[in-house]
């Protein structure tokens, strides 16, 4: 499982960007969310790399909120 957080803006991004992290749950700067580490999130991640930071959580690992 991965815990990606936006740290960056979405002013003054590329339209596509905005849309891959809306796609993936996150709406603003400072919002997480614990995704599956598979292929399909691995590429949307590097797409907006840029904007975000990615760590490894376990698997029964809780979120915070």
């Amino acid at each position: 499982m991965l815990r990606i957080k936006v740290v960056k803006s979405f002013i003054g991004q590329k339209p596509t960007n905005k849309i891959t992290l809306h796609s993936m749950g996150l709406r603003r700067v400072g919002a997480s969310r614990v995704l599956p580490d598979n292929p399909c999130i691995r590429g949307m991640i590097h797409k907006v790399k840029h904007m975000v930071t990615i760590e490894t959580v376990e698997e029964g690992a809780k979120k915070k909120k």
